[in-house]
């Protein structure tokens, strides 16, 4: 795999075990029929805490009506885990489309508002991933009710362009659940400009990188679009970063 440029505040030794822990799992001596049944193994307290957490978030727009979208997808965790959560506590709900935006190829620029630890093309992923995320959603989504509807959208591409285009060529969306993990100020700013008018009372405003020194940013863009002092921000003890406003 390619060096792929991300932000770490891991010490080495940290990371050297992160490493050493993750070569255990492409080395695992499970049968594949038992090892996707067997994952905790290898998930790690910080892992464990954040898959919590989303579940925290996704059980409060349980009665919230609209979709869950996600700004600034990656690898695709999160998707993957709304997908489950949505098996789990509301299965037939076939109108809580997931929706992901994101390059797949890192950021397009940076502005000086992003400070001066981050750089164009930072965060991107492997060559063809998209495609490779998709067969990943397609594999959940055939393993969950009412398979034949597909519940789940990548859109690829500069959010700044695809977000608004999308909400015009889908004019019905009403959005319960938004997670913003861009780390950057352009797009958060022009994505939450955009979406703001179909936040419905009660949907889910989630950050990932909100007070944090390193992407600045963010925190910004949530300010000028909404303004800090005009929500409360809500966090969780488990985890130290994440943040969210219940609109």
């Amino acid at each position: 795999m390619s060096t792929i440029s991300v932000l770490s505040g891991a010490t080495a030794p940290e990371t050297a075990r992160r490493e050493s822990f993750a070569q255990t799992l492409r080395e695992s001596p499970l049968p594949n029929a038992e090892l996707l049944s067997n994952l905790g193994l290898y998930l790690n307290r910080q892992t464990l805490s954040r898959l919590l957490f989303l579940t925290e978030l996704y059980q409060q727009i349980i009665p919230v009506h609209g979709v869950a979208m996600e700004f600034g997808v990656r690898w695709g965790q999160n998707l993957a885990l709304l997908h489950a959560l949505r098996g789990i506590y509301e299965p037939f709900n076939y109108n809580r489309k997931i929706i992901g935006f994101d390059t797949f190829s890192g950021f397009p620029s940076v502005d000086v508002k992003d400070g001066h630890q981050v750089k164009a093309g930072d965060y991107g992923v492997t060559a063809n991933y998209q495609d490779y995320l998709t067969q990943i959603l397609a594999l959940h989504e055939a393993d969950s009710p009412i398979p034949h509807k597909r519940k789940f959208e990548l859109v690829a591409g500069d959010a700044t362009e695809t977000v608004p285009r999308y909400l015009r060529d889908h004019p019905e969306t009403i959005i319960a659940f938004a997670y913003f993990d861009f780390d950057i100020y352009a797009p958060t700013k022009a994505c939450l400009e955009a979406i703001r008018p179909r936040l419905t009372k009660g949907a889910i405003l989630a950050f990932d990188e909100l007070n944090c020194p390193e992407f600045p940013g963010e925190t910004l863009a949530f300010d000028e679009v909404f303004g800090v002092a005009n929500y409360a921000l809500r966090r969780s003890p488990l985890n130290p970063l994440i943040s969210y406003v219940v609109i």
